[in-house]
């Protein structure tokens, strides 16, 4: 029989708890957040509300304020509107995250949030708008591989040279944009544009954000219907960012909540019950080992996906790259830029053994699996996605954290309102 969490006693000595996976887990914020859906859910005792209308009751009456703050103090990272590129990767690499607000420098100290930040930069952005311009330097009319990786520290934001493009063949493509991909790193382009020339690649402008008395359900359906990564709190009052919250967060919060009845009802459905994996193989974009690497970054930005599998001659997933991965190759040594020769499987090789990343390695899991399995794992590994393999160990679908988000809550009618407004969405011309 499964053993469901109950709320402690409040004693002294009572630091950590026997979970039902049989490990002593500490106490924690997001657990009590997991204790007071459980108190909503259990005085929501009328018999013809689904678990989907209970569970968006009970998220739907608790505030954004009491997510447990994901940094305190100084330790917001921001970075500077008029960082550059190079800069900007060097801070995200640093400190370990994939995005971070950008705070405008020429903002007066009174100024409000939406003054005071230009946006979220991405690791995803800062790549994929770099491989626009690559591609599209490429592309310019009668001009060598060679003399583009020269000229490239004078190629306009915008890719205006892509106007007098010439198709050429694919090997002979493929290798001028890897020869000026591979000058990026000590280009102008990288080392001399600012964060603030980039803007068109944000999402928002400055950026969608909760306030403390926006609710769970609010995040919940942002962060996975809506398609954000992250959600800034601010205070309205001060101007700044009080805490941020991102689908990881979500995931670790669920992961702490094993045990607790309203969980445990939802968890232990298998992934085909609750309707995962969403994506399926037909949909799924991979790369081969002995394709080139840039070749990965290539098709996750005309596909507009964040992470590609790498397969073996056989077609079984060996390892990932994410989008994020690019900062691999912008802060590669020299003797790692050759992105003519440089194989996905070698990239994976170097990145692991340059900085020790294990993110590239692949989790798999299996359609009978349990919701409640992927969740753990996620959170064990930290991961933004895991793919589900059949009985032969070949990919058959994809699951990411947004995936799992989606399935625990619904969107009722008309819900947001306004809510939107005041926000300008993704520019015409954005090239994410």
């Amino acid at each position: 029989m499964q053993a469901v969490r109950t709320r402690p006693e409040k004693r002294e000595d009572a630091v950590v708890e026997a979970t039902p996976l049989g490990s002593a887990r500490s106490w924690s914020p997001e657990a009590e957040i997991g204790m007071r859906v459980e108190d909503i859910w259990d005085s929501l005792d009328q018999p013809q509300l689904s678990r989907g209308d209970k569970l968006n009751s009970c998220f739907d009456s608790i505030p954004v304020a009491s997510f447990p703050h994901t940094f305190t103090g100084d330790q917001l990272v921001e970075i500077p509107s008029d960082a550059t590129l190079a800069e900007a990767v060097d801070i995200l690499s640093r400190n370990r995250i994939i995005s971070a607000p950008v705070r405008n420098v020429d903002a007066p100290d009174d100024a409000s949030w939406i003054d005071r930040y230009i946006g979220i930069v991405e690791f995803a952005g800062i790549a994929v708008w770099l491989l626009h311009q690559s591609e599209a330097a490429a592309k310019t009319n009668d001009v060598g591989a060679d003399e583009l990786a020269a000229k490239l520290g004078t190629v306009a934001l915008e890719g205006t040279a892509a106007a007098t493009v010439r198709e050429s063949r694919s090997a002979e493509s493929d290798g001028a944009i890897a020869e000026v991909f591979g000058a990026l790193p000590s280009s102008d382009l990288f080392n001399k544009t600012k964060v603030q020339d980039i803007s068109g690649s944000f999402r928002w402008a400055p950026f969608l954000a909760l306030q403390s008395s926006d609710t769970f359900l609010t995040m919940l359906l942002l962060l996975s219907k809506y398609r954000m990564k992250s959600l800034p709190v601010v205070d309205i009052g001060e101007g700044t960012i009080s805490n941020i919250i991102t689908q990881a967060a979500v995931v670790h919060m669920l992961s702490e909540c094993v045990g607790l009845h309203w969980f445990e009802e939802w968890g232990t459905k298998t992934l085909s019950e609750i309707g995962l994996p969403i994506m399926r193989l037909s949909r799924i974009v991979k790369v081969h080992e002995d394709e080139p690497a840039l070749k990965a970054f290539r098709l996750m930005r005309k596909k507009g996906v964040g992470g590609i599998p790498v397969v073996d001659e056989t077609g079984k997933a060996t390892g990932s790259i994410m989008i994020r991965d690019v900062k691999h190759l912008l802060t590669a040594s020299e003797t790692n830029r050759d992105y003519r020769t440089l194989t996905a499987k070698e990239f994976i090789a170097n990145a692991r053994q340059s900085s020790g990343e294990k993110q590239m390695t692949i989790i798999t899991c299996k359609r009978e699996d349990s919701v409640k399995d992927i969740i753990l794992k996620l959170d064990t590994e930290k991961r933004q996605r895991i793919y589900v393999v059949n009985e032969e160990g070949n990919l058959d679908g994809l699951i990411t954290l947004r995936d799992i988000i989606a399935k625990l809550v619904y969107e009722p009618p008309g819900y947001f309102g306004d809510f939107f407004n005041g926000v300008i969405p993704l520019p015409q011309n954005s090239r994410v």
